[in-house]
């Protein structure tokens, strides 16, 4: 899988190399794990592909001892890799099925630095805040959820794809001024969904 010269991070580009990508897809579709490409995974959601992957970890600009948030755990893929580039992960994913595989795979990889909750992504981790970096595996709509931003340790930083139909991959960082956001390149993710939206 080329992924340089577009990412730069040779940190980012080695947890890439290190992690096969074909034990987080669906054995039907292992043949095309490293296709520049999103795959279908169960409960109707996706695994990224890997550039944008790539690019959401590099944007992160993670040390090894940040505390990570990942929001949408789906495949467990992305929590892999934060794993190797992080510190202590924190993964959320309201569908259980989907988390039970994602940590039997993980575990089975020997990664025992993530920590696995079942939720509403959109809340986060509140118990286990602040977080030095939030990385967001699902489009929010027309603005991060609050209750992420509200997570943010000082000099943190939050990648997420932000908008409705078509997004924009979005960074915001916490400064001692306040907050900064970016809007980067286009992406397309499924939905963050809340559990409100099961309500109605």
């Amino acid at each position: 899988m080329r992924l340089a010269p577009a990412i730069d991070d040779v940190r980012v580009l080695a947890a890439i190399a290190s992690i096969p990508r074909e034990r987080f897809v669906e054995p039907s579709l292992r043949d095309r794990a490293y296709a520049n490409v999103a795959l279908p995974i169960a409960c109707e959601q996706t695994i990224s592909q890997p550039l944008v992957v790539a690019r959401m970890l590099e944007l992160l600009e993670l040390a090894p001892t940040d505390r990570v948030l990942d929001v949408g755990t789906g495949s467990g893929y992305h929590a892999a890799l934060l794993a190797l580039l992080g510190g202590e992960v924190y993964t959320i994913e309201r569908h259980r099925e989907l988390a039970r595989v994602a940590e039997r795979t993980i575990t089975e990889l020997g990664i025992d630095n993530v920590h696995f909750a079942i939720g509403d992504g959109w809340q986060g981790l509140p118990e286990s805040a602040p977080f030095q970096a939030i990385n967001v595996a699902a489009a929010t709509g027309p603005a991060p959820p609050p209750p992420l931003v509200a997570q943010l340790a000082s000099g943190a930083r939050l990648v997420a794809p932000v908008g409705r139909a078509s997004q924009h991959l979005t960074l915001i960082r916490r400064t001692d001024g306040g907050l900064t956001q970016a809007t980067l390149e286009g992406v397309r993710f499924v939905p963050l969904i809340r559990d409100d939206d099961d309500a109605g």
